[in-house]
């Protein structure tokens, strides 16, 4: 396009330069656009270098194709948002031009408009070709973004499930409707950018004019008139989506349509809809008739009629139809959300079995399930790190997270319960002298051996039981150098010949190793540690010795960020855990595959429900909090990060899930079919903690089923604050891994657990939910059970105490220790050791339902030191019955004292904590009935001194089976001897 195209008139002469400013020299010139290309080569080179080196990550993993997909698919639309938003804003731009008026400038306005004209003549080109580049680069940006939502609705999956109201497939609302919402908005935006860049250019180039001067051009009316008419289409369709978009839209109660939406909402879009295609239709009438007058009397219509139809006839009828019964026009649309909330979280065919909870038991009431209740957890995974770290971290640089993680192993072939922690750096506990590049990421390179102690047993000195994993399950590869905290890049593999560097092997001899695995990236050529050091902004990596031709570069090396990186459209579980699968060290990652746009089912805040806190007043809706708002959740996929190559690999494990199958068909290959899973990995495989928070919190309200009753609202529950935790805002009590058994069943089983009290100032029992956790063994099938959710439901009418009232109960408690050397109440155990500097840490409250109530099992830790050398030991543990308290210094012995005191057995009530009885005479019957308890008692006592021996010589070779064989003969010894004691006392095993 020449010049002249720019103007009607010749352009005026320009601007006369001013002699004393100097012209800019060819040599300027030619410097600054050396720098502009300068800079944006220096642009292009990183961004490429940044391209490739994920490349090679993603190659590195196998996973070439997956970054193939993304890259492409984002180059599509970006292509396409390019194209759909700067085509028409450059046609825009130059339809007014080559269609302008031939006039000349007679009017002072027509002048100025010249004026003009000749002032953007200059960059006529410039304007064409940056203004719809540099908004198109925009728009790509934008569509690119959008390439998750687009391979969801290009590969969409048939969920089988309509919607009751449209008649839809769930995937229409899930995949479809999101894509939809996009391309029409995103239209909107380029069809408003090309109506202002028409109009402007029209005006300022004669063709379009207001009513007083003139006529308007034909090419203008045409231009404006076909774009308005795109528009109005556009809004026309838009308001059929925000119809369908109801079944997601909530209510005060209700999620979804409701009354109003269904008799006044929906009816009115549709309605608009209609008068958009007539609106559309006014447009071309004016493209003929060269007059806006039908189409500004449509878009006032359609303006009125929006307000009327889309605002004050939904409030008119809402005010006056539904307000005053709501309770029968919305019962129907109510059992919807019910309804669909319970089926899109996963837990529609959980029923809430009444289970009339007792706190006084019968006599005899407990003694019938004693023998069901296993080896309850004791180790709090949340408390007794620092006692990790100060037993078992051996080097200052090594630590464990603050929160371990509980698993099972089996040892001995019998499955045991764990506390496990990965030895893992922490680069911030080097010494100050020993941090440099060199150290920092060629020395200080990897974590060493998952460490595992005995949930359920505590040693004599009340510290964890260790559990040599090395012996019991076999060698293994302890290094880690993918974990929880390898937060930073680090250089691997020295040049032939070379010395080991890195720092290897815990216990003070710092011995050196190097890596010699697979994972990460090979820095072979000159180009990679190039394309490396411009991607990391590093220089040292070109320049430092540590690097040559056997290096690799290993990055993204926490579990969590890569699977992120692998499967972005995952929502991983916060809670990455460490076991040892065939020899390595794996952790294992859940992945979900999550959605917001089920309908009818509510929205709930995943943030919120991982660590939100509550008032007695709020429901589960406003306690969850904002941010990622979700309304769908499977545990679709378990992941595994290999701690020592790095490898990911995803299995399927929910493969009824359409969302999953619709990833599946966008990255084929990706998911290995869950037939691939050993053995080995499925039995440390278990129920993700993130999605039982998340059900559990569902359940809090809708385990109400009915409609009229949920309207009600009587029965809605809460998660209790945590009663362990001191301060006032006080987390969700969180859920607890333990093996035990519900009422229904036969034998107990692995379960993730939680209690429910009511929703408001009560802390009674309200429920109980627990869900099978075990996975089982069994190579490529999860375990039958695995999954099912049970409830009970404590009537209204029964008062239980709840986990703040059993707390308060246990801070207050005057009950006497059971061990006859204490001798102390708990309040003061409690005062004693809560003195100077020693603290008192309160360990995870256990609830189980036991003896047709609930039993509620809490370990006592106490600290004796301040600063870094403090760590927690256990030397208590309180198990409560209702108002009944009994605390020893082990389990076992608080139990007795328990279960005694309500089953009919004999107890001692000396060491139950009652007053000693003065004894009566012995007859001569009576004597000779002593005489042989007496012999009985010398030979109980002579057993329980071997078999305390015998166990001491067990747990210093670590021999835990013979441990647990001695323990049983030292508690044979010990019940013979109380039964046979003639009098009250302590028995003294010491030899």
């Amino acid at each position: 396009m020449s010049t002249a195209d720019w103007a009607d008139e010749p352009p005026e002469q320009p601007r006369e330069r001013d002699p004393k400013e100097p012209p800019p020299s060819r040599r300027q010139r030619r410097a600054f656009i050396a720098l502009g290309i300068l800079a944006a080569a220096v642009v292009l080179t990183t961004i490429g270098a940044g391209v490739w080196t994920d490349r090679l990550w993603f190659d590195s993993l196998g996973q070439g194709s997956v970054w193939w997909t993304r890259v492409r698919t984002q180059l599509l639309l970006f292509v396409l948002g390019f194209l759909i938003i700067a085509v028409p804003v450059a046609a825009s731009l130059i339809v007014p031009v080559r269609y302008r008026p031939d006039h000349a400038a007679l009017t002072p306005g027509e002048q100025a408009l010249a004026q003009y004209r000749a002032a953007l003549a200059p960059y006529q080109r410039a304007i064409v070709i940056s203004v719809p580049t540099v908004l198109g680069i925009l728009g790509g940006i934008a569509a690119g973004g959008q390439w998750q939502r687009y391979l969801m609705w290009r590969n969409s999956t048939p969920f089988g499930t309509k919607d009751p109201h449209f008649n839809r497939d769930v995937s229409y609302y899930i995949f479809d409707l999101p894509w939809l919402g996009f391309v029409v908005g995103f239209l909107t935006v380029a069809a408003i950018a090309s109506l202002l860049a028409a109009a402007f250019t029209h005006y300022v180039y004669g063709g379009l004019r207001p009513p007083t001067r003139g006529r308007s051009t034909r090419a203008a009316f045409v231009h404006l008139a076909i774009i308005g008419a795109v528009l109005v289409l556009l809004r026309g369709y838009g308001d059929i989506l925000e119809a369908h978009a109801l079944t997601t839209s909530e209510g005060a109660v209700l999620t979804g349509v409701n009354y109003t939406g269904a008799h006044a909402v929906i009816p009115a879009k549709y309605t608009l809809a209609v008068a958009a295609v007539l609106c559309a239709g006014l447009f071309a009438i004016a493209a003929r008739t060269l007059s806006w007058r039908l189409p500004i009397i449509g878009v006032a219509t359609l303006v009125v009629l929006s307000i009327l139809a889309g605002s004050i006839y939904p409030a008119l009828v809402e005010t006056y139809k539904v307000a005053p019964s709501r309770a029968s026009l919305e019962q129907p649309y109510l059992q919807r959300t019910i309804d669909a909330t319970r089926a899109a979280h996963g837990v529609a065919d959980v029923e809430a079995t009444s289970y009339n909870a007792t706190s006084t038991p019968a006599r005899g009431q407990l003694s019938g399930d004693a023998d069901t209740i296993p080896g309850i957890r004791l180790l709090d995974p949340a408390v007794v790190s620092p006692t990790y770290r100060q037993d078992e971290a051996k080097e200052r640089f090594y630590t464990f997270p603050n929160d371990l993680d509980v698993d099972r192993y089996r040892i001995n072939d019998e499955v045991v319960d764990t506390v496990v922690g990965a030895r893992e750096l922490d680069l911030s506990l080097v010494p100050a002298d020993r941090r440099d590049w060199v150290n920092d990421h060629t020395v200080f390179t990897h974590g060493f051996g998952l460490v595992a102690a005995r949930g359920n047993t505590i040693d004599r000195n009340g510290k964890p039981a260790w559990i040599d994993l090395s012996k019991e399950v076999g060698e293994y590869e302890p290094r880690i150098y993918f974990g929880e905290r390898t937060n930073h890049y680090v250089i691997v593999g020295a040049a032939e010949g070379a010395a080991p560097r890195e720092v290897d092997t815990p216990g003070g001899n710092e011995a050196r190793y190097t890596y010699t695995g697979d994972g990460g990236v090979s820095l072979a050529s000159p180009l990679r540690r190039a394309a490396f050091a411009l991607s990391h902004r590093d220089i040292k990596l070109l320049l430092s010795d540590g690097v040559n031709e056997n290096s690799r570069i290993l990055e993204h090396r926490t579990p969590l960020e890569r699977v992120n990186r692998v499967a972005p459209w995952l929502t991983l579980d916060s809670d990455p855990y460490p076991t040892i699968v065939d020899g390595r060290i794996v952790w294992v990652v859940d992945g979900f595959t999550t959605s917001s746009a089920y309908p009818y089912s509510t929205l709930f805040s995943l943030s919120g429900v991982r660590d939100g806190t509550f008032t007695p007043t709020n429901s589960p809706r406003d306690a969850v909090g904002r941010g990622e708002r979700l309304n769908y959740m499977r545990n679709s996929v378990k992941a595994t990060v290999d701690a020592y190559d790095g490898s990911v690999t995803l299995y399927r494990w929910d493969d009824q899930d359409p969302i999953l199958k619709t990833w599946e068909k966008a990255f084929p290959g990706l998911i290995r079919p869950t037939s691939e899973i050993s053995s080995e990995l499925m039995s440390h495989l278990r129920y993700p903690e993130d999605l039982f928070r998340m059900q559990r919190t569902v359940l809090a309200d809708y385990h109400v089923t009915d409609a009229a009753d949920f309207r009600a609202g009587q029965d809605r529950w809460r998660v209790p604050a945590d009663p362990t935790v001191e301060g006032e805002d006080k987390p969700a009590q969180p859920p607890y891994y333990l093996t035990m058994a519900m009422p229904d069943q036969e034998a107990p089983s692995w379960s993730l657990t939680s209690t429910y009290i009511p929703n408001g100032d009560r802390d009674v029992m309200a429920g109980f939910l627990a869900v099978d956790a075990d996975a089982g063994d069994k190579a490529g099938e999860p375990a039958p059970g695995y999954g099912s959710l049970r409830m009970l439901a404590v009537p209204r009418s029964t008062s239980v105490y709840g986990p703040g009232q059993v707390q308060n109960n246990i801070n207050a408690s005057s009950a006497r220790s059971a061990d006859p050397d204490t001798g102390l109440s708990l309040t003061e155990f409690f005062n004693i050791n809560r003195r100077g500097s020693s603290k008192v840490t309160l360990g995870n409250l256990l609830t189980l339902p036991v003896g047709e109530g609930f039993l509620h099992v809490e370990p006592i830790y106490l600290s004796t030191s301040a600063g870094q050398s403090s760590f927690p030991l256990m030397r208590a543990v309180v198990v409560t019955f209702g108002t009944r308290v009994a605390w020893a210094r082990d389990l076992d012995t608080a139990l007795n004292q328990l279960f005694d005191g309500e089953s009919g057995a004999k107890a001692d009530d000396t060491k139950a904590g009652g007053p000693p009885t003065e004894p009566a005479a012995p007859s001569e019957s009576d004597t000779t009935e002593l005489t042989d308890r007496g012999k009985a008692l010398d030979e109980a006592i002579k057993e329980a001194r071997d078999a305390y021996a015998e166990g001491q010589e067990a747990l210093k070779s670590g021999n835990f089976a013979a441990y647990d064989e001695a323990q049983k003969k030292l508690k044979a010894a010990i019940d013979k001897a109380a039964e046979n004691q003639p009098g009250g006392g302590s028995i003294d095993l010491a030899p």
